[in-house]
């Protein structure tokens, strides 16, 4: 596998990204013995809800709490039991400061909603907004302290152009080379072919990822093979990933 090297961290953007865009790759590491760790970025606190009994949860602090425990709901089901939000400090790292950095949102750019951009309703403590050499310094003083011996994250593309996702981008390669960690790229559909490039079909973990998927009840609803998200766009769940070592 293009992955090197027994523990691996993923970066995402937000909960429900680690399933939607990798669950399969988690869940087959994990079962290979490899030691994984997800750190997310920021908590989707501008995440729209699905239509229902937890609509009036959008944009409160309940909506956070909530998807706490629908993030931690997946990584059981996939195995994962390290996870941290960007911007934790190690508990190693004596004196390093706290930072929390929030949704950017987004806004779709096309009729068939497959390409997002700035939602522009970004705030002061978006991860956006911040340096991308302070956000790169936190996953670092991660990748360290776990002892990473390679990083997964989002190509410039990041699967749709979701802002927060091209951020994640920068900050991986900036911690990458702060690091030394070697960095995967998950390389977004619409880019394919990529020269070096290397394609891995894992179908056979799809029911463990309908099951993780299933915990995000607040974000998307799961038929059969597709996710369904709010805005009724329907999303096969992904179940081959293509792969980019930098």
């Amino acid at each position: 596998m293009i992955i090197p090297g027994s523990r691996i961290v993923f970066l995402h953007a937000h909960p429900d990204d680690e399933t939607l865009a990798t669950g399969v790759l988690l869940a087959e590491l994990v079962a290979g013995g490899r030691e994984v760790a997800v750190v997310t970025a920021t908590r989707g606190e501008m995440g729209a809800v699905v239509p229902g009994p937890l609509s009036a949860l959008e944009g409160t602090p309940e909506l956070v709490e909530h998807r706490l425990g629908e993030l931690a709901g997946a990584l059981a089901e996939l195995g994962v039991t390290e996870h941290v939000f960007l911007g934790t400090p190690p508990a190693r790292a004596a004196g390093r400061a706290p930072r929390r950095y929030t949704d950017s949102g987004m806004r779709w750019l096309d009729a068939a909603e497959t390409l997002a951009g700035p939602g522009g309703r970004a705030g002061a403590d978006s991860l956006t907004s911040a340096e991308v050499a302070e956000a790169a310094a936190d996953l670092a003083a991660f990748l360290l302290d776990y002892a990473a011996d390679a990083l997964v994250a989002y190509d410039l593309h990041g699967g749709y152009g979701h802002p927060d996702h091209v951020a994640c981008h920068h900050i991986a390669r900036a911690a990458s080379e702060l690091t030394g960690v070697p960095l995967v790229e998950v390389v977004s559909e619409p880019l394919l072919p990529v020269p070096g490039a290397e394609e891995l079909a894992l179908p056979q973990w799809l029911p463990v990822v309908q099951r993780a998927l299933g915990h995000y009840a607040s974000q998307l609803t799961v038929d059969g093979p597709e996710a369904v998200h709010v805005g009724g766009q329907r999303q096969p769940i992904v179940t081959a990933v293509w792969l980019l070592a930098r």
